[in-house]
Parts: structure tokens; C-alpha cells; sequence
């Protein structure tokens, strides 16, 4: 119990002023280190106690459903305990003429003043003092009101006016503190917002690249086995006007035949191997492309999908020379979101290929995998590893933040990485970057959980 509780209210005009100045004191303790509503609730407690009234009110104007003005309380003080905030119109009602920046003050007869305000009635109010909450702007953002069920003698009037000005004043920099903090808060909330968009877009946009990047490579590499195959279809014709002028001759050599006829065997073995070429490349970069495309779980067998990756990204890791060796055992196999675990063995080997290898290769990167069981379940345990540069130190803490790229101007958008981590994370996951000693390479640790696995 605070000392205005155990004070006594009534007093006369020549210890008015020490009173005053006490329960100034008492309420600015009370409510110094209070912030919002828990500075209105300890407020309107006090003040009731200090002007010794039943209510005392805190509340903020607002504009209700049918447009009218009205005001939704902040704290309502009901004696002895809070009431539940409510609405009310501001027809009719003292607090409308409070709201116009006036003082209000009715030591009597309050109901009969105001014979409309039915709240006034429910309440048995006989007395009423009412101040203002104007902000630095002076507008009217809320009241604050005592009121009684007997009369307010002219004694406390003087004290209730100079408590009720000098916190109106105080809640209504509480009142604008509030507003400024909610619209700093909703316009961090739209700039969050836009800036997830943004983010959005541009993974969007890295997805597209990189599969503009493994479609020039894959047109590049499917032109070399066509081309040897439309010369060899070439070559076969003329092989073929040969043998047509060795046969409708009147001598026919078996020698020549026999020569003519293993050229165009040779030429027709040629032309199926390299159209067979052809045909896995476009084989491998559909599925790829399908897999990107996917959102489902489907049985995988882990070392064929990772081959076909990295057959699609031939053209490009051949370009700096690098090679990638496959260490999966070929029975295993288990359920993933192939379109999302796609994305991520494709960025692993376009981040090798881009920042492992600065000076170009030769160059060697390893995937290797296996299950293993913990906890009960079985997880996916992969580890990529490349014998390039390496990281730094500065590069291995921020990975896989985005937006981070040491390729900066050169066609980085450092999202890459952020990718793999974000798709193994939706995925359940973990990746992390295994220690490893400067220019020894970079190696990477991915750890997924997995449902039905067949190790």
C-alpha cells in the first residue's frame, strides 16, 4: 500500500498545498519506471486514492464504427479494483467538452447536467473533473477524468485540478510515445516486407541464371556429338554413292567391298555413340530441370541423381578443370524432395566451380554420402569437399549469409550459398563448414534427415 493509501484525503486550505506536493511525490515514485499501460493502470489507482474518488478514467479518443468520436479507455480505477476497458460515444457526455482542450469540472449533480450519459448514471456519479491529453502538436489525443459519488468539495477541486493537469500532460507524451513507436514499428513491417520481396526476387532471379548458365553449357555440349554425327552421316552418303558405283560396275571387287562396308560400319557406330551422347545430356539436364521444378518426395537412388548433376553441369566444371568424383555406394537410396535436393548439389558444384578455382583447375571435388543411424532414424550424411583456395576465415563465418559474395562486380550475388542453407534448413537439416586448414580446400558437412531409408 502505497502512502497515499494510508493518508487521509480530507484536509484543509492551509495544509493543501503539502498534501498536493505529497501525493505529487508519491504518484511521479509509483509511476517513474512504469511505461504504457502499465503506467495508466498504476496512475488512475494512485490518483484515486490521492483525491480520494471512486473512478478516475485514462483514455484515448478514437473514431467509432458510425463515425462519431468516442473514446476507448486506457485504465479504468473502480474503487477497489479495475474495470474491463470499454468504448463509449462522446455524445452527451462531460468528456466531449473535455476533448474541446477545455477543463471540466462539476463539483455536483453531474446526471442532471448530462441526463443523456447513461454511463454517468450506472456509475451514481454525483461529481465530475475532467483535463485533457494534448500532445506537442496540440491535438487532443485522450482525457483524463475523476469522478465521485458525492460531492467534490472546492478544497480538493484545487488539488484534483493540479494532479490531473500535470499527468494529462505526462500521458499524453506516454500517448505519443506509443504512436511513434507503432509507426516506427509498421514501417520496419512494410520495409521487412519489402525487403523479403526483394530478397524473394532475387533468389528467383540466381535460379534463373543458373539455369541460363547450365543451358548454354548443355546447347554447347550437345552441339559437339550432333556435329560428329551429322559429318559421319555426311561421310556415310559418300560411302554409300561408293559402294552403289562398286556394285553396278561389271567387275566387282571383294576387297572394295569389304573396305567400303567397314567404313560405313564405322561411320554408323559413330553416329550411335554420339547421338547416344547427346541423348544422356538431354536426358540428365530434363530431369534436372524437372527436379527444380518439383516440390515432392520420391525414392532417390542418391549415386545415379548425383550423377546425373553433375553430368548436366559437365560443360562448365570441364571448363575450369575440374573434376568430381562420386563416392555413393549404388544401393543407396532414400526419399527427399529431389527438386529441392537438386538446387542444392547444383549450387555446391557452381560455388566450387566459381570461387574454389579462381586461376582455373586442374581442380578435384568429392560428394560423398552414406546413412547413419542416430537417435533411432536414419540421417543422410554428405560430405563436399574441392582442393581449391580454400576459405578465409572471414569468408568461412559468413558463408552462408546473403548477399555475401567475394565475387562482388564480377557477377556475384552471393545468394548461392544462402540457397543451400536456406532449402537443407525448410528441409530439416543442418550444413556447416568443416574445419580445414588454409589453402586446403573448402569442405562442407550436410546432414539430413531421412524417411525410409534403405542404407
Amino acid at each position: 500500500m502505497s502512502e497515499l493509501e494510508e493518508a487521509v484525503p480530507l484536509f484543509d486550505a492551509a495544509d493543501g498545498r503539502a498534501l498536493a506536493e505529497a501525493a505529487l511525490r508519491s504518484i511521479t515514485a509509483s509511476t517513474s519506471r512504469a511505461r504504457g499501460d502499465d503506467f495508466l493502470r498504476i496512475l488512475v489507482r494512485d490518483l484515486a486514492h490521492a483525491l480520494d474518488v471512486t473512478y478516475v478514467i485514462a483514455g484515448r479518443v478514437i473514431t467509432l464504427d458510425d463515425g462519431d468520436e468516442g473514446i476507448r479507455t486506457l485504465a479504468v480505477w473502480a474503487g477497489q479494483d479495475y474495470l474491463p476497458n470499454m468504448e463509449y460515444s462522446l455524445r452527451h457526455t462531460p468528456c466531449q467538452d473535455v476533448t474541446d482542450q477545455c477543463m471540466c469540472f462539476h463539483a455536483s449533480g453531474i446526471q442532471a447536467d448530462y441526463p443523456e450519459d447513461t454511463l454517468l448514471v450506472d456509475m451514481k456519479a454525483e461529481s465530475y473533473i475532467g483535463m485533457p491529453m494534448i500532445d506537442t502538436e496540440g491535438k487532443t489525443l485522450g482525457i483524463l477524468s475523476a469522478i465521485d459519488t458525492k460531492p467534490i468539495s472546492e478544497d480538493k477541486r484545487l488539488l484534483a485540478l493540479s494532479l490531473l493537469s500535470i499527468f494529462a500532460a505526462r500521458c499524453a507524451a506516454e500517448l505519443q510515445h506509443q504512436e511513434r513507436e507503432q509507426q516506427l514499428e509498421a514501417k520496419v513491417q512494410r520495409r521487412t516486407e519489402a525487403l523479403l520481396a526483394a530478397q524473394a526476387t532475387l533468389v528467383e532471379q540466381e535460379k534463373m541464371v543458373a539455369l541460363g548458365t547450365l543451358v548454354a553449357g548443355v546447347a554447347h555440349e550437345v552441339n559437339t556429338p550432333i556435329g560428329v554425327a551429322v559429318t559421319a552421316a555426311s561421310t556415310m552418303t559418300s560411302y554409300a554413292e561408293d559402294l552403289f558405283k562398286c556394285v553396278s560396275g561389271e567387275r566387282v571387287s571383294r576387297s572394295e567391298l569389304l573396305v567400303t562396308v567397314q567404313r560405313l560400319r564405322e561411320g554408323a557406330q559413330l553416329i550411335e555413340r554420339n547421338l547416344a551422347r547427346a541423348a544422356d545430356l538431354i536426358g540428365n539436364f530434363k530431369q534436372l530441370a524437372v527436379d527444380q521444378g518439383s516440390q515432392h518426395e520420391s525414392e532417390v537412388r542418391l549415386r545415379e541423381h548425383a550423377l546425373s548433376v553433375v553430368s548436366a553441369h559437365g560443360p562448365e566444371l570441364r571448363k575450369v578443370g575440374i573434376t568430381v568424383e562420386v563416392d555413393i555406394a549404388a544401393d543407396l537410396r532414400t526419399r527427399l524432395d529431389t527438386g529441392r535436393w537438386s538446387q542444392v548439389l547444383s549450387n555446391l558444384l557452381m560455388n566450387a566451380a566459381k570461387h574454389g578455382y579462381p586461376d582455373g583447375g586442374p581442380g578435384k571435388v568429392t560428394l560423398a554420402a552414406h546413412m547413419a543411424l542416430e537417435g533411432g532414424a536414419y540421417w543422410l550424411l554428405l560430405e563436399f569437399a574441392d582442393d581449391g583456395i580454400g576459405l578465409t576465415q572471414e569468408v568461412r563465418e559468413r558463408l552462408f549469409e546473403p548477399f555475401f559474395t567475394t565475387k562482388r562486380g564480377q557477377g556475384g550475388s552471393g545468394l548461392g550459398m544462402h540457397i543451400v542453407y536456406t532449402i537443407v534448413h525448410q528441409m530439416g537439416g543442418q550444413v556447416a563448414v568443416a574445419p580445414s586448414a588454409p589453402g586446403t580446400g573448402c569442405r562442407l558437412r550436410l546432414r539430413l534427415p531421412v524417411r525410409s531409408a534403405k542404407p
